[in-house]
């Protein structure tokens, strides 16, 4: 069976669980030797990883520090000597409120970290690709990135920068050989969706009432999505926002 990222190195943020720990494991199967990065701890990402076969550093990471994700990418690049791929899919989400009830701190965190965090990354990510003259980068986004949602304004608001950013970045490095997209998930069995809901079996109800497929997503379904972007099978996709979501934005 070929392994579609052999030899390849990936960087994985926000891989301590949820979506990104399925992409690392996905990835792990296909090959590619992994940095894992995240706030929380990792190791049991790694372990993960291993048992699929695959090999992992862990690396502690805030986005939004820039001093952090240069460190990140300069582990990468002497542990395995160059990156070929970045997934940057760390983020947070917002309380939910009215627009004037959020506070100047409320909004420098999640844009700091959903926003300006992938800028970080992408600064340091791109010149290690641009030396290897090819690369892909896919940009955990949002259905929030495409549609509006009510008391969610922030998080709305960063998820629409993200979307943004990635058209501009893929522009930028459209004759590089570096390819800039990003995945756009709906309700997916997360922790930070289960943080949302609150235990509410009748808000989880609500929300598969309003996904045409009448249910959640899976991580393992988003982390397929990320393979084929970052895989030579969307040699010719780039800036793309990918929506992955049931149906949900369609509506």
């Amino acid at each position: 069976m070929t392994r579609i990222f052999e030899n390849k190195t990936a960087i994985v943020t926000g891989a301590y669980t949820g979506i990104g720990r399925a992409i690392a494991v996905e990835f792990a199967r296909q090959g590619a030797k992994l940095v894992l990065a995240d706030v929380q701890d990792c190791n049991e990402t790694v372990h993960l990883v291993q048992q699929a076969g695959g090999q992992a550093v862990a690396v502690k990471c805030n986005v939004a520090i820039e001093t952090d994700v240069k460190e990140m990418v300069k582990l990468a690049v002497a542990t395995y000597g160059n990156l070929d791929i970045a997934v940057n899919n760390a983020g947070v989400e917002c309380t939910q409120k009215t627009i004037h009830e959020f506070t100047e701190a409320e909004w420098d965190h999640v844009m700091n970290i959903n926003l300006k965090g992938v800028w970080w990354c992408m600064k340091y990510q791109i010149p290690e690709m641009l030396k290897a003259g090819k690369g892909a980068i896919v940009n955990t986004s949002s259905i929030a990135g495409e549609v509006a949602f009510p008391n969610l304004s922030v998080y709305v608001a960063s998820k629409h920068g993200l979307s943004g950013l990635t058209k501009a970045a893929a522009l930028d490095n459209a004759k590089t050989g570096i390819r800039v997209n990003a995945l756009c998930p709906g309700v997916i069995r997360t922790p930070m969706v289960d943080r949302a809901l609150g235990g509410s079996k009748e808000i989880e109800e609500a929300y598969k009432q309003a996904i045409p497929m009448g249910r959640f997503g899976a991580p393992e379904e988003m982390a397929t999505v990320v393979r084929f972007l970052c895989s030579d099978d969307s040699s010719y996709m780039t800036g793309h926002c990918l929506v992955a979501d049931g149906g949900w934005v369609v509506q």
